[in-house]
This record gives C-alpha cells, sequence and structure tokens, in this order.
C-alpha cells in the first residue's frame, strides 16, 4: 500500500494484524531514542529483567531493561529517580501498549516528587512524629478492626477474606475513602478522625494496595502523616506491597507491608487462643488438683495424737529457752548479791576499823567534863576540884582532879 494512500472501506483487519503494523511503523520510525524521565512504580524481575514507567508532568510510558544489559547499571533504579536512557521504541502485541526498550540508562538527578517526599520527611521526623517512643502496642484481641482504604479494591477484598479465615469473632469496620487522586488525602484524613471520634474500633488499617509513587502519594501527603500521628486508636500502616514506603509508614504504630499482612497482624488466630485457652485452662486444673491433694495429705495428718505431738515439739524448745533464762536470771542474781555482801563486810570492816570503842578495847579512855560531857583534850582544859567522867572500853570512873601538870 503506497504512502498517503486510503485503506479501503472493505479492507478488515485482524487485531493481531493492526498491532503488528502499528509495531512495524513504531520500530521502524524510532530504533533509537533517548528519554528523560522519572522513574516510577519500579518492578524488578526475579529473572533479573527491570520493569518500570519513564514519566514526566504530562505523560508516561512503559519501560523494560533487560537482564543483560540492567547487569551493566552501577546504580539501583528506585521510584521518584530522574533518569536519562537510550533505547528503541516497540509494542507489545499481548496488552496492546507501546514501550521503550531500554539499552543504557543513567541517572540525571533526583525526581520532584521524591525530592518533595525526602524535604517532607526530614521536616517531620525533626518534630518527632516517627519517634519510637511514641508507637504503642497493638490490641491482643481487637473486637472491631477499622480499615481506611477503597471499598472497591483488591486490598479490602484481602483483608475481609483472611480475617473471616483468621477469627470470625473479630469484625471488621469499612471507612470507605478515596485512595487516589484529587481528594484522596482529604478523604483518609476524614476516615481516620471519623473513627476517632466515634470509637468505631480498637485498632485501625490504613492503606491501598499497591500502585506507583504517585498513586501511593496520597499517603504521603503532611496531613494524613499528622492524622494518623494524632490517632489515639493504634494505626496500621499497610500502603502497597513489600517494597513501597509511604511516610504515614513512619507514623504508625505498626507497619505491615501488604494489606494482607496487616490483616494478619491484627486479628489473632482464632485457632492459637483456643489452643493457649484450653493448655492454661488444663494447666490450671492441675495446679488446683496438686495443690488440694497436698492440703488432703496434711488434713491426714491432723489427729488430736499429731497435733499434741506437733504442740509439744513446738513448745519444749521454747520451755527449754524459758527455763535456761531463768536459771541464767538467778546465777545473775546470786553473783550480783555475793558482790554486794562483801562490798558491804568490807566497809564493816573498814568502819568497825575507825570505831573509837575498838581503840578503847585497846587500853585507852575517853574522859570528859562529868557535868558539860565535854571532852577533856588537854590538861589545860581541867582545873583543881572538877568532876571528871572516865569511860574505858567497859563501864565509866568517877574522879576528882587534884593537880594538873602541862
Amino acid at each position: 500500500m503506497e504512502e498517503g494512500q486510503a485503506l479501503p472501506e472493505d479492507n478488515i483487519f485482524t487485531v493481531s494484524q493492526l498491532t503488528g503494523l502499528i509495531k512495524t511503523m513504531l520500530e521502524g520510525t524510532f530504533p533509537s531514542v533517548q528519554l528523560k524521565g522519572e522513574v516510577s512504580n519500579f518492578r524488578p524481575n526475579a529473572s533479573g529483567h527491570l520493569y518500570f514507567v519513564l514519566k514526566d508532568s504530562g505523560a508516561q510510558i512503559s519501560a523494560v531493561m533487560f537482564r543483560g544489559r540492567a547487569a551493566g547499571l552501577t546504580f539501583t533504579p528506585k521510584d521518584g529517580m530522574l533518569v536519562q536512557v537510550r533505547g528503541a521504541v516497540s509494542v507489545y502485541p499481548p496488552r496492546g501498549n507501546y514501550q521503550i526498550i531500554i539499552s543504557t540508562m543513567t541517572k540525571a538527578g533526583t525526581g520532584d516528587i521524591m525530592e518533595m517526599i525526602e524535604e517532607r520527611k526530614r521536616r517531620l521526623a525533626a518534630e518527632g512524629l516517627f519517634d519510637e517512643s511514641r508507637r504503642r502496642p497493638l490490641p491482643f484481641f481487637p473486637r472491631t478492626v477499622g480499615v481506611v482504604t477503597s471499598p472497591t479494591g483488591a486490598a479490602l477484598r484481602d483483608i475481609l477474606q483472611i480475617a473471616r479465615r483468621r477469627n470470625d469473632k473479630v469484625s471488621v469496620t469499612v471507612l470507605p475513602a478515596i485512595v487516589q487522586g484529587d481528594g484522596a488525602a482529604e478523604s483518609i484524613v476524614t476516615m481516620i478522625r471519623a473513627a476517632n471520634r466515634w470509637h468505631l474500633c480498637d485498632v485501625l488499617i490504613v492503606g491501598r494496595g499497591g500502585g506507583s509513587l504517585e498513586d501511593l502519594l496520597p499517603f504521603s501527603d503532611e496531613s494524613v502523616v499528622r492524622a494518623v500521628a494524632a490517632s489515639e486508636i493504634p494505626v496500621v500502616s499497610a500502603v502497597g506491597h513489600e517494597i513501597d514506603w509511604a511516610l504515614c509508614d513512619f507514623a504508625a504504630d505498626r507497619r505491615a507491608p501488604t494489606p494482607s499482612a496487616a490483616a494478619e497482624l491484627v486479628v489473632p488466630l482464632k485457632d492459637d487462643i483456643m489452643q493457649r485457652l484450653q493448655t492454661g485452662a488444663h494447666e490450671l486444673y492441675n495446679a488446683v488438683e496438686n495443690r488440694l491433694q497436698k492440703l488432703r495429705l496434711m488434713l491426714k495428718t491432723f489427729t488430736p495424737e499429731s497435733m499434741e505431738l506437733q504442740f509439744r515439739s513446738k513448745e519444749q524448745p521454747l520451755l527449754a529457752r524459758l527455763e535456761d533464762a531463768r536459771a541464767d536470771m538467778e546465777q545473775g542474781m546470786q553473783e550480783r548479791i555475793s558482790g554486794y555482801r562483801n562490798r558491804i563486810r568490807q566497809c564493816v570492816q573498814v568502819l568497825e576499823a575507825c570505831s573509837p570503842e575498838a581503840v578503847l578495847r585497846r587500853g585507852y579512855a575517853m574522859v570528859t567534863d562529868a557535868q558539860t560531857g565535854s571532852i577533856i583534850r588537854s590538861s589545860a582544859d581541867v582545873r583543881k576540884g572538877m568532876q571528871l567522867c572516865i569511860r574505858p572500853a567497859e563501864g565509866s570512873i568517877s574522879a576528882q582532879v587534884t593537880e594538873s601538870h602541862p
């Protein structure tokens, strides 16, 4: 068919034919092209191939870098990274979308979205919103689990399925929210605040399924992060897949790699709880039975004779101690009395030795004035004719002074 010639109206293509024609035209027109864009929705394959999206503010294109080319990279691509690539434009027929097959890739700087998120992360972290000390433990057995997510998303279906499978006694309250695009952040904040205001649940899961960096951006919005940090209800952040992350992950009490993992984290397994209860009941029964058995054995020994024997066995040492104390006391008193007697005897001997009667018994006599009773100490104390009284050791003698000599 010549260029510019219109296709005949009766020429009917199959989908494969039309796709093949477009593939031939694109690959022939763009065999080698250079692009500069931001990496988004980066998905490395286990085989070594790299799949992601290149985007700018107005459009995006799927990109693939096969293992042989990817092995030569000196860096690991990440969402938000600005890169420059060279490759060929092609069409992937099974999906009918066009893509660029990359042969070389270099870093061209940091993407605007990633830079904005990193700046916000540093600022909020400086306020203490991401401190480990703020994190609270999750309830062991929540009666109600709240889920802030899209009511039509696969994430909610996974959470409900896992919750029913693990424990049908735990109810799930769905708080429907927009999780992507305009108004998503405001919707998420409204549901978090409503759950707290009306006490709708015991633990709250906030999240969604996987997506590109732009799709997950509402969960890095500052208002969402602050609402998660201010929640009185413990919050589990479950945004995207395991490799995805958002700022609310750092503000939440726990982060789950996926919504399914969040459901397993907050919903206890009923079989495990029943097993623990049964084990605890069995251990409690055995403990009580063992204690009762010991008490029965003790009661059997409480006969009058055994009780009297036990009483005597406790009384006898006490009586012995009392008797020893009494004997020690008596001995101490006797020793003190004996000491006092010896001291008194010594004092009596000293007093007797100093007594005038003892002096008189040695042959001395005491002379006094018969009239006044004054003791005569010198010849000058008497006069001729004075009546004297002489007192030897025994009896008394009356005398009259006839003369005195100095």
